[in-house]
Formats: structure tokens, C-alpha cells, sequence
């Protein structure tokens, strides 16, 4: 079965003038137009290729990597909004279509939005939609504390980034774990700080609790070396001025210093640490 909105790996039956046709073992065949063929190719090679919908509704065949797959979330910049709804720029020669009734606020030409793409079961077409909150779930969890998970941050407010966490759950940084400049958008990796009793999930960008001291103090030492060997922070120094030159809290730089120091690696002056 070829399957729309994901990569399938077909094989090269034969080719036309419109361009090469391949197929599955079921027999199903989509046509690869000529400008996405690779250079070399012969019959019975083996593709991999992303199939979606042409603008009259057919399965189509391409080499190009949309920004987005089927049942997973993407960035997406709108390009147009008509009578009909949003269109929007994943990458592929036809855009996505948001009906009006899948975007959460109504969307504008220009803007940027997180999109999630799914299958539309009546009409068997790829559509978008920027409702999120109903393709995510915090019921059944499949992370803990401690995990390190991939996130995608989908908006800023006054209590923090709110992301999607391994493109199933919702989470959230507090403000005060944010010691770096991240926008909507960005795909980074995080851990779980804390999973509450009504399943909310606490993310931080830095291994939580005892197990950031071993990262962030190896972190200050290749900082050491790069500075030729002395910093001017120190367990006094003000926690902005660290923020911003490390890009960690007072709290985790004072914990990272004192395992350097135990182990003889730095002296803790007035004025700032030196490698040993």
C-alpha cells in the first residue's frame, strides 16, 4: 500500500513521458514526474520518495523533504488565506491546505504557525491544522523525570515556553529555567524536570537536579581553556552576569564550580576561577 503524506520505498516499473511510474508489491502505482528523477536510475531500482496530492487531488511522487510528515508537527510559514482558507509553505510544490475550522485563531498571510498533518478519513486528503492541543495527550504518559525528550516550542507567555514534548505530549519551561534565547519554533532537546499528580509535564534545557553538576562542570572547564584559563565569575558574581556570559543559573554555576573544585581542577579567587 502506498501511502499518502509519508515515505515509501517503491520500485521503478518504468518510464514515460510524464516521468517514471513505480510501484509497491500490492500493485499500486504513482507517477514520479521527471524533474524530481535522480540522474541515474535504471528499471527495477528501488526509490524513496514522499507521496502527497497533486492540485487535481492525484497521488503524486516526490524526492523533495516536506518540513512536516503525516501525524507529526512543523513550523510552517502561510503563504495565502482565501474564501476557503490558509495555504501553507511545507516544502512541497502544492501547499497545504488549513481550513478555516482546523486553525485555532484566524490566520494571516505572513505569519508563522505551528501545523499538524493528518489524513482527513472522509475526503482522504492531507490537511493541516493548527489546533493542536487536540492531537496531543497528557493521560498516558510515555516519558519520566529525568528523560531526556525532544520538543518542539510552540509559544511564549508570561509563565514560560510551552512545547510539545516527542510530538504526543504538551509541557512547559518556566521562565526561571530559561537561562537561553529560544523561540517558537525551535526543535531542541530538553528534560523532564518534574511530572506533577495531574500529569502536567516540567521541562527544563539542562539535566535536572544532581545530574546537570557532571555536563555544566565539564561545560566551565572547556570555557576555562577557551579563555586561556580564567574566568571572571565567581560563587559572588551577579546571577544575570552568569546567565548571560554561560548561559546557566547562579544556582547550577555554584554547584558546577564546587565539583572543579573538589576535584582540584580550579582556584576559586576574589575576583573570578583558574584552571589549575
Amino acid at each position: 500500500m502506498i501511502k499518502l503524506g509519508e515515505y515509501n520505498t517503491l520500485t521503478i516499473l518504468r518510464e514515460t513521458e510524464p516521468g517514471l511510474y513505480l510501484g509497491d508489491e500490492e500493485d499500486n502505482v504513482v507517477l514520479l514526474p521527471h524533474k524530481y528523477k535522480p540522474e541515474e536510475y535504471e528499471i527495477d531500482d528501488e526509490l524513496t520518495v514522499f507521496v502527497y496530492l497533486d492540485n487535481e487531488e492525484r497521488p503524486i511522487a516526490t524526492t523533495l523533504d516536506p518540513f512536516l510528515q503525516l501525524n507529526t508537527f512543523g513550523y510552517l510559514h502561510c503563504s495565502a488565506v482565501t474564501e476557503y482558507g490558509a495555504f501553507m509553505d511545507w516544502g512541497l510544490e502544492k501547499q497545504l491546505f488549513v481550513p478555516f475550522k482546523e486553525q485555532a485563531r484566524p490566520m494571516k498571510q505572513g505569519s508563522w504557525y505551528i501545523v499538524y498533518l493528518y489524513l482527513d478519513e472522509k475526503t482522504n486528503r492531507l490537511v493541516g491544522s493548527s489546533k493542536t492541543n487536540r492531537f496531543l495527550q497528557n493521560e498516558n504518559l510515555t516519558v519520566e523525570a529525568y528523560e531526556e525528550v525532544e520538543i518542539l516550542v510552540t509559544h511564549i507567555t508570561e509563565k514560560g515556553a510551552n512545547a510539545i514534548i516527542n510530538g504526543i505530549h504538551k509541557g512547559l519551561i518556566y521562565l526561571e529555567d530559561i537561562f537561553e534565547d529560544i523561540r517558537s519554533g525551535d526543535k531542541i532537546k530538553a528534560y523532564v524536570k518534574n511530572i506533577r499528580e495531574d500529569n502536567k509535564i516540567d521541562l527544563v534545557l539542562q539535566r535536572p537536579g544532581y545530574r546537570s553538576i557532571e555536563p555544566n562542570a565539564n561545560f566551565i572547564r572547556e570555557e576555562l581553556e577557551a579563555a586561556g584559563g580564567f574566568l571572571p565569575l565567581h560563587d559572588k558574581s551577579d546571577p544575570d552576569t552568569i546567565k548571560n556570559q554561560l548561559g546557566m543559573s547562579k544556582k547550577s554555576f555554584k554547584k558546577a564550580i564546587g565539583t572543579l573544585y573538589k576535584d582540584k581542577q580550579i582556584v576559586i579567587k576574589e575576583d573570578g576561577i583558574e584552571l589549575k
